[in-house]
Order: C-alpha cells, then sequence, then structure tokens
C-alpha cells in the first residue's frame, strides 16, 4: 500500500468544503490514501458520506481508511480502518473487519509500537511529531528523535503525522517515515488539489534523491 500522502479529511478547518469535497480535490491532487475521519457526526451520515468517498477512492484505485468506526468501515466495504490508543483493540477490530482489511495503529512510544506489531498492525500513525492544532487536546510534539527510535523498533510502514508541512517534509522522511499524513496544510489550503500536488511532488523528489 502506497503511503506517501496519506490525506485525512476535517470539514471543520476546510474553510466551508465537505468531506467528500475535500476527498475528491485530494485524489485529484495526487493523494495515496484517503482517511475519514469525523469524531462528531452520527454514524447513518457518516455511513452515507463514506460510501460516497469510497466510490470516489474506488475509482482512482486509492485505499479509503475510516478513523476509530470499525463498523462504519464494514458497511461501507472501506479498504481498513486506524485504531486509536483508546480506540476498540486491534484484535476485535480484525475479527469484525476480516484479516484482509488494513488496520493502523496510532504509536507515540517503542512499547506501544511494538505492541501494534505483535497484534498485526499493518500501519502505524506516529506522532505528533510537531506541535498541531488540528486535534483538540493532542498530545505534546514527539519530534523527530522518537520517529527516528520507533523505526529502529518495528519493521512495518510508519506514517507520520502531526504539524506536517512542506518546510519539513524531507526531515520527517528522512527520519524514517514511509509517507506522511497531511490535514490542515492541506486541508486548509485555499487550492487542496494544488496543495496536494506540491506535497506529492517534492515526496517523490525527496524520495529519488534518498534512492
Amino acid at each position: 500500500m502506497p503511503y506517501d500522502l496519506y490525506i485525512i479529511t476535517d470539514q471543520r478547518i476546510s474553510l466551508g468544503r465537505s468531506h467528500l469535497e475535500i476527498a475528491k480535490a485530494a485524489l485529484v491532487g495526487g493523494a495515496t490514501v484517503i482517511q475519514f475521519r469525523d469524531k462528531e457526526m452520527q454514524d447513518a451520515e457518516a455511513i452515507e458520506v463514506c460510501r460516497k468517498i469510497h466510490q470516489l477512492t474506488q475509482q482512482e484505485g486509492v485505499p479509503f481508511i475510516v478513523n476509530d468506526r470499525v463498523e462504519v468501515a464494514k458497511i461501507v466495504g472501506a479498504e481498513g480502518v486506524h485504531l486509536g490508543q483508546e480506540d476498540r483493540p486491534l484484535s476485535l477490530a480484525k475479527k469484525i473487519l476480516g484479516r484482509e482489511k488494513i488496520i493502523g495503529v496510532s504509536a507515540k512510544t517503542i512499547e506501544q509500537a511494538q505492541k501494534a506489531v505483535e497484534e498485526g498492525a499493518d500501519y502505524l500513525g506516529v506522532g505528533p511529531i510537531y506541535p498541531t492544532t488540528t486535534k483538540p487536546g493532542a498530545d505534546k510534539a514527539l519530534g523527530v528523535g522518537r520517529l527516528k527510535e520507533i523505526r529502529g523498533s518495528v519493521n512495518i510502514p510508519l506514517v507520520a503525522i502531526g504539524g506536517i508541512k512542506e518546510d519539513n517534509l524531507e526531515e520527517v522522511l528522512k527520519a524514517g517515515a514511509d509517507g506522511v499524513a497531511v490535514i490542515s496544510a492541506v486541508v486548509s489550503a485555499p487550492d487542496i488539489t494544488e496543495a496536494c500536488r506540491r506535497f506529492r511532488n517534492k515526496i517523490e523528489s525527496i524520495k529519488r534523491c534518498k534512492a
């Protein structure tokens, strides 16, 4: 699964654009993963929105991940789900979704990362790497040092999240991230598609230099 540019939808900071509009613009700009995240929307509405987003991602051949809501992910046939440390156990998510689905887990420490790997996580979301205002009550920034430590302790893909911008992108990828999860730098941009294009082009340029 190509984790390069992992876009998380967030209507609260999108200049009035819907989850569907964010996803559509991000896909045109080259997003390689789309995640639906909305902690407040009722399940019935989330199912309707996620079905529409999934239709778009399927047309583009891009994986669609649902944050936290395992049942919603199952109903809409999403490619996977992302679980935080406070969400339901990974083992239960696997039982509900089936073993072929992608399950990502948030990790802030080496211990959390290794536990998630042992339980069968497909990738880890590591962060917040830098200070972020996107997630209310977000933890203190971990820094790229912690990312390097986690990279050295596990062998599954790492997606860095939290305050990722174009000017710190290279630092994060060089620290061992396989991709970046971006919210505000894309979702709050006047032109989501153009913001995604710039990120995607820069990621590809950095990875070519590393190869």
